[in-house]
């Protein structure tokens, strides 16, 4: 499995509701909320065979109330 970061920046009064709709859709391991730029931090796993910019469009970012996107991509967990 390969782990990915996806940084979400949400409408306004948007954050609890886009996070809750990724938790039902079970598509992350896990979800938080941030300060700063982004609203929400959202950790998924997938294949190694998965293309993740089409699983972030196809499975990110549909939720309505999502504003922006910030893909990151992580190599090696120390």
């Amino acid at each position: 499995m390969i782990p990915f970061f996806v940084q979400i920046k949400c409408h306004l009064g948007k954050a609890y509701e886009v996070a809750n709709q990724i938790a039902d859709a079970e598509i992350a391991s896990e979800i938080y909320s941030t300060a700063g730029d982004y609203d929400l931090l959202v950790k998924v796993y997938v294949d190694a065979e998965t293309d993740i910019g089409h699983f972030v469009n196809e499975h990110v970012q549909r939720f309505p109330g999502i504003r922006d996107t910030h893909t990151i991509i992580t190599f090696k967990a120390f």
